[in-house]
């Protein structure tokens, strides 16, 4: 049975609402779906859904830019307001807490030790700091401010590592795509066939770098951060 729902969005000061199956919104705003056609029960912008009152062309148009039902829609889904179950919201609220872990924890190091973070201490820091996750806000809008509450419990800076190795010749061709994978900046192949390449990338990807590359070259590869 369709359990419908009204989404809403408001753009400078006007109101924007569509008529939407919450299970397939959610569906949506989850990527399951990728279009948010299938949640609309009505093929209509709202003003005021309760009382049928459609938005005008105009207004719609200044607010998105398009009359395209299917683009406004999925702007209404993920930006604005939609009602869910307790247990859909639980849901969203924990992908995008996981979704923020992992872009803290790609891009922050300790800066006392120039290291990455574990995404568990990350994760145990955002507990003691009592972090609230928005689930309808994007995860990277979100993780400026979480990162500010988090500097009381846990030492974190936001950096990008450069780091200069040395590939030996048996392992440079197989290694090469590895580090263009990870922001190669500069190579310069040496008389004896080895590979040295300086690259860039961000200093929560340290130890996931060293690994394949180790694990790439047998041990092999020499790995020295040039600068953070």
């Amino acid at each position: 049975m369709s359990k419908t729902v009204i989404a809403k969005y408001s753009v400078a000061g006007e109101n924007f609402e569509i008529l939407v199956d919450s299970d397939k919104a959610y569906d949506f705003i989850t990527g399951k779906a990728p279009s948010p056609l299938a949640a609309l029960e009505a093929e209509e912008i709202f003003k005021d859904a309760n009382k049928g009152d459609r938005q005008t062309q105009e207004k719609i148009m200044k607010a998105f830019g398009t009359s395209d039902i299917e683009k406004i829609a999925g702007i209404i889904l993920k930006k604005g307001t939609v009602p869910l179950t307790t247990e859909q919201r639980s849901k969203l609220q924990e992908e995008k807490r996981r979704q923020i872990i992992n872009i803290i924890a790609t891009n922050a190091m300790d800066p006392r030790t120039k290291a990455p973070h574990p995404p568990q201490r990350i994760e145990l820091a955002m507990k003691e700091a009592r972090v609230t996750i928005d689930p309808f806000k994007q995860a990277n809008e979100q993780v400026e401010e979480i990162v500010k509450k988090l500097t009381t419990h846990l030492p974190i800076k936001f950096a990008v590592v450069k780091v200069e190795v040395t590939i030996p010749a048996q392992f440079a061709n197989r290694s090469y795509g590895l580090l263009k994978q990870y922001g190669m900046k500069s190579e310069k192949w040496l008389p004896d066939g080895s590979l040295s390449a300086t690259l860039e990338f961000p200093a929560g990807l340290q130890s996931e770098f060293m690994d394949k590359i180790n694990s790439a070259t047998k041990g092999l590869a020499v790995e020295k951060i040039i600068g953070v």
